[in-house]
Order: C-alpha cells, then structure tokens, then sequence
C-alpha cells in the first residue's frame, strides 16, 4: 500500500471527515470571534437620561437601543423606515418593560429631513444625554445621489450627521456631562480620501464613480476626521466625542449587495459578529466610567485602537468642517459649534 493511500475508507467517509473538518472550523473561528470582540459588563443606570440613536431599528443600533432601555433610559430611536422601527421599538418595550420607548422619523440624506427631526427634538425633548451616530448607508456597486444632491453614502453617513450634531449641540450643552458617539469603520484604514480634493467631498462624478464601495470607505474616514475636530471644539463643554469600529457585523449594511453575492455573503455571515456582539464596542463607548472625561479616540473591541495615521491631519480636520458647514447650508441662525 502506497503511503498517500487512506486503508478502509469509502467517499462517505471522506466527505463526512472532511464536513468535520469544516465545521470544526467554523466552530473554533466562532469561538475565537466570541472571545475576541471584547469585553463590557455594567451595571450603570440611565434612569432620567435620554439617549438618541440612529438607525435603531435593526442590526448595531437595535441591540443598542435594547441594552439602554433595560438601563431605565429614555430612547429615542431615529430610523427611515418606520414601519420596522415601530416593530422593533415595540418588541424593545415588551423585553425591557422600558415604556420610554419612542419612534421618530429621520432620513439622514435629506437636509430638509434632518431640520424637521431636529425641530421636532427640540420642542419635545428637555436633555439629550447620549447621541449616537449609528445609521449607514452603503452603495457598492451603483452610486445614487441624494435630493440635495449629494452622492448618496457621503450625504447619509457624514452630511446627514454633521448637520444634526449642530443642529441638536444646544440641548446636549443643557445637559452635560454628555457623550456623542460616532460609529465609523476599520476600513477607513483603506480609504483614498483627500480632503484637499473636491471630488473625495461629493464624488458624484469624481474618479472612485467606477467602483462606489470606495466611497464608503472614504466616508468612514470622514467620520473619524469629523470627531477628531468635534472633540477639540466641545472639550471645554464637558461634551466628549469618541468614535469606533465595531466589527464585522451581520447587518443591514449589506442589503444594497446584487444578487449574485448574496449566496457568499450568507455563508461569509458564518464568520462575523453577530448584532449584540457588534453593539458591545457601541456600549463601551456609550457607558464606560473609565472614558468619562476621555474624547477624540477611536476605539475597536473595548479597546482605543490605531487609525489611519491621516486623520490626525488637522489641516484636513478644519477643511472638512468648513466644507461640510458649505454643503449642509449652515445659516448664522443655525447652532455652531
């Protein structure tokens, strides 16, 4: 019998060896994940403090919203689609016997839209403790615009953003110690953004138009160069301002994905956190005592983390701010910064 010969085997054995094998795998990398993603645990209570989160009806924002409301908060989970916002902040209720639960309307790639949320907290809300930038949108393979014309991923993750923070930054002073939290991503560590280049800032005709999916990535950029520049101006107002990665989330990010890699995609879910797991960097951001007076960090699994050495560009940090104060139509009657 040769040496590569396998003595009393059939093919159903082999494949059955062999599906082991995989899922063996599956279940160790599982494992690793789980052990990997960091760890919080708090007991911390937000009985009177009132939370805003975005995109809080599925996915990251959802499982954050749920944690916050069985800490006696009052949340208010700001999502585009209501239908399935009232759903989850129904089954969110039900879980948390948390009856300050609300839904209100916002889609962040409409100006308009953010100043009409905005106005509707302003004259509804007495504190805004906690503000949460969770919603994302991500366009991978078709670059839409959106009705202020603005390439749809930079107007949804940092235009709309931008504008609420200034928009709501008054009655967060009213309410400090406060913390705003900015979910961003590690693949801003691939973006080819440069500031300096009016194309990266609406690149709705600009050279990443063959592959839009750059632009997300560019977009996560802009979120950490943005919090950077919105921590040093709200240091002296006891307002901190952090962002993070939260992993490899099973999310709806993944929605506006073609067809033919939704079957990979299912399978490559197999290998990446779940949404509860996802929302603990979220949590540690959001609750952790050791970053009270802690601002402009970027953290990733319970830990601060290295970015992209290009963000610590202050030059870039003010250019982007200006611009984006010229893109959202800043008045001198708006709120600055």
């Amino acid at each position: 019998m040769a040496w590569y010969e396998i003595p009393n085997t059939n093919a159903v054995s082999i494949y059955s060896a062999l599906l082991f094998g995989v899922l063996t795998v599956v279940f160790v990398f599982r494992l690793w994940l789980k052990a990997t993603c960091g760890k919080f645990e708090s007991k911390v209570r937000l009985d009177g403090k009132t939370v805003l989160i975005t995109g809080a009806n599925s996915g990251i924002g959802k499982e954050t919203a749920r944690d916050l409301a069985k800490r006696g908060a009052r949340v208010i989970m700001a999502c585009r689609t209501m239908e399935t916002a009232n759903k989850a902040r129904d089954e969110i209720i039900n879980e948390s016997g948390n009856n300050n639960v609300i839904v209100r309307k916002l889609d962040l790639s409409s100006q308009q839209s953010v100043r009409e949320f905005a106005a509707e907290i302003l004259a509804t809300e007495k504190r805004l403790d906690i503000l949460i930038h969770n919603a994302a949108y991500a366009g991978i393979f078709k670059q839409r615009k959106s009705v202020d014309g603005i390439e749809l991923t930079m107007a949804t993750n940092h235009y709309g953003p931008f504008l609420l923070t200034h928009l709501l930054i008054n009655l967060m002073k009213k309410s400090v110690p406060a913390r705003i939290v900015v979910v961003s991503s590690k693949l801003h560590h691939v973006s080819t953004m440069k500031v300096t280049r009016p194309e990266d800032l609406n690149p709705i005709q600009g050279p990443q138009s063959w592959f839009p999916g750059q632009i997300y990535h560019n977009s996560k950029f802009a979120n950490i160069l943005f919090t950077f520049e919105l921590a040093k101006r709200l240091r002296k107002h006891r307002i901190t301002a952090n962002c993070l990665h939260p992993g490899m989330v099973d999310s709806n990010i993944y929605r506006n994905y073609p067809l033919p890699l939704l079957i990979p995609l299912a399978i490559f879910k197999f290998f990446i956190k779940s949404p509860m797991q996802g929302a603990r960097n979220v949590l540690y951001v959001t609750l952790s005592e050791r970053l009270e007076n802690v601002t402009g960090k970027y953290f990733r699994n319970c830990h601060e983390s290295r970015t992209n050495a290009r963000v610590f560009n202050k030059h870039w940090q003010s250019i982007l701010w200006e611009e984006s104060k010229k893109f959202v139509k800043l008045t001198r009657h708006d709120p600055q910064i």
